[in-house]
Formats: C-alpha cells, structure tokens, sequence
C-alpha cells in the first residue's frame, strides 16, 4: 500500500496537495486537462481584475478619475484594457467550460481592492460552478494619512462582504507586509476566510534608464522566496483554524515538502509548470511520494506541520535566532 498523499484545502478532499496557481495555463482548457492528467489536484483560474469589472461596467471613468487624482501622466502607466482576453462574461464561461473539461476542484480568482466590484460577482462566480474561491487582496497604501488599523479594517471588510454574498469557500491571498501578520490573519478568519494563500507577489515597478520612465516587469518567482511562506506558515498553523497555502518560490520537490513540513495544507506551482511544462507536476508527485516512503510517512496528513513553530525543537529558529545563528555561521565561514 502506497503513501496517502489526499489533503484537505477549503473543506475540499483534493487527491495530493499539489495545486495550479493562477497562470496563463490555467486559463486555457486544453493546459487545464494536461495538469490534471500530470497529477494536478486542483487548479487557480487567472485573475479577474476590479479593473476588467469597471471597463466593462463603466467604461474606466471612475478609474480615471482616481488616476487622475495623482497625475495626469499616470493614466499612460495603465494598460489597455481592451486588449485583455478577460472579462465578467468571458470569465463565468470559463469556469462553466472548465467544470465541464476536468474533475479537479476549480477555484476562481478576484483581484481588487473594493467592496462593488468583488461582492456583485462573487455570486455570479459561484453561479457558474466554481468550487471555491481566492481573494487576490492586491493594494499597496501610500496616503500617509492612512494607519495600519485602517488597512487592516479594509481587509476584513471585503472578505466579511464576499462572504455575505457567496456561500463559495474563501481563500484570500495577502501580502507579508503587516505590523503583526497574525493579528491581522485572525481578523481575516474571523470575517469569513477559511483559507490564507502565503504569499502574494507584489510586482514590482522597474525604471528604465535610458527611457527615463517606470517600466512594468515581470520576474518569475525564485526559490528562495519561500522561506518567508515558510516561517509564516510554521506560526499560523498553531493559532487558527484556517487552511493554509504556501505560494512563490516552490519549484521542486524538495519545496512542496518544505512547505508541507512548516505547516500548509497545499503547495500551490506556477513558474515551475511555466519553466517545464504540465508534466512536471508528475516529476513532483513521484518525488515527494519517494520521499515521503523513505522517511517512513504514512501519508501527506502525517507530514503536515510536523516543523511547526509548536512541533520543531526550537521555536526561535523561526524567530530572531534564527538571524543570529545565520550571520554567525556566514561569518565563521569566511575565516
């Protein structure tokens, strides 16, 4: 008899803890059907972005007024909309074709910042088959009038508002950048979340110098973004109730493990299946399987959390010990 790699992942038995993040794979039937034949467990749809809603409800006015707030010159930063191959419509028959096209767990994707735009279709989300649904929380406050409670309050305020709407499971995917993570995390889960997507990328802005302007760039996730998933993970799994995804930097199967062992119930891919194709996720169920049959684990529920901050044999390694055992060592080595 085999490992028992099923987990469980917003109240869902999915079959291993491998999950699609939202990619361009993902939005496409045909890939869809490849990573379930290579072992997916469930997949992330591509974000509907608050502002693929607003062009399509209002024709960008509003966002244009918000813009314009700031600087007129910001408006050439935003890109054409026109051009995405995402909106409202298009996105609920996705999930609807994807239902039909594959038995994995299909979960949906809202990218914004405001309450309108997330509560009038998470409900349309779910009328089209979803099994669940991500929260993308993607705001970076920069009013300096603005405190740490008053963000906070946002946040919780738009899963309360989703979750009134749908009766979908919620994820919600956040960023690291918080005063006290956790505080904010039992806020989430206390609003409805029954899942925390650790952690979202902020795509930073890049300037080019010779053009002399701030130039949009996109950089694949590298592994070592995963330690900050991981120490996070490890303190929340002993606080909540909540299922807990690891995201970023999870290439190999050396890091679905990892993240296994810190304490998430998934480990969600996008740059791998990106880099080497569908059938890489096949790569990384035999491996970890392998893995898990020689260190005598019975199955992925065993596995979990067994490097929590609670489990491990010091809680500190997650802490500041751990940055005084790493310069330590780095300067011991130079000698």
């Amino acid at each position: 008899m085999g490992v028992d790699l099923r987990t469980h992942y917003l109240g869902l038995e999915l079959r291993n803890p491998l999950v699609v993040a939202a990619c361009p794979l993902t939005g496409s039937i045909e890939s869809l059907r490849q990573l379930e034949q290579s072992g997916a467990a469930a997949a992330v749809l591509p974000s509907l972005f608050a502002e693929q809603i607003a062009h399509d409800e209002i024709q960008l006015d509003g966002l244009e007024r918000y813009h314009g707030e700031s600087h007129a010159e910001s408006l050439s930063y935003f890109p054409d909309i026109a051009r995405w191959h995402t909106d409202p419509a298009s996105y609920q028959q996705l999930i609807a074709q994807a239902k039909k096209s594959v038995g994995i767990p299909i979960v949906a994707s809202l990218n914004g910042t405001t309450e309108g735009s997330w509560v009038r279709h998470a409900k349309l989300i779910e009328e089209a088959g979803a099994d669940a649904l991500e929260l993308n929380i993607y705001f970076v406050p920069t009013d300096i009038g603005v405190t740490s409670e008053q963000i906070e309050q946002r946040y919780a305020h738009l899963v309360a508002a989703v979750h009134a709407t749908t009766n979908l499971p919620l994820a919600v995917k956040i960023g690291p950048f918080f005063s006290c993570l956790p505080h904010l995390a039992r806020r989430l889960v206390d609003a409805g979340a029954q899942g925390l997507v650790l952690f979202n990328r902020y795509l930073e802005p890049d300037i080019d110098t010779e053009a002399l302007q701030v130039a949009p760039s996109l950089v694949l996730s590298d592994r070592h973004e995963l330690r900050l998933s991981l120490r996070w993970i490890a303190t929340l799994r002993d606080m909540l109730p909540v299922s807990l995804g690891a995201t970023g930097g999870i290439h190999f199967s050396e890091d679905v493990i990892k993240a296994l062992l810190a304490g998430a119930d998934v480990a969600m891919v996008a740059t791998a299946v990106l880099r080497y194709g569908p059938a890489w996720m096949e790569t990384l169920l035999s491996e970890m399987a392998r893995w898990l049959d020689n260190q005598h684990y019975d199955s992925v529920d065993q596995l979990k959390g067994s490097l929590s901050r609670q489990n491990c044999d010091d809680a500190c390694a997650y802490h500041r010990g751990n940055y005084m055992k790493a310069l330590v060592s780095y300067t011991s080595n130079l000698y």
